[in-house]
């Protein structure tokens, strides 16, 4: 009594579907695998950007730069 048996997704599908439309699902369904995707490859060129632990990471140079004195007016 607990579980759901076939016949009951079986009749949530149905209903689901009479509501939303199938072109609406579909849309869905796309755009949610759109962002899966997106998010996998997110995840993998930051994991490909991060430097391993015994390498420095350089990004740029530092520039020592004298700054100009303000004369009092």
């Amino acid at each position: 009594m607990g579980s759901f048996s076939i016949w009951h997704w079986l009749i949530v599908l149905v209903i689901v579907m009479l509501v939303f439309g199938t072109k609406k699902l579909r849309n869905i369904g796309t755009d949610l695998g759109g962002a899966v995707k997106g998010f996998k490859d997110g995840v993998k060129d930051g994991a490909a950007a991060d430097p391993k632990p015994g390498e420095s990471a350089q990004v740029g140079q530092t520039i020592d730069v004298k700054p100009e004195e303000k004369s009092k007016v």
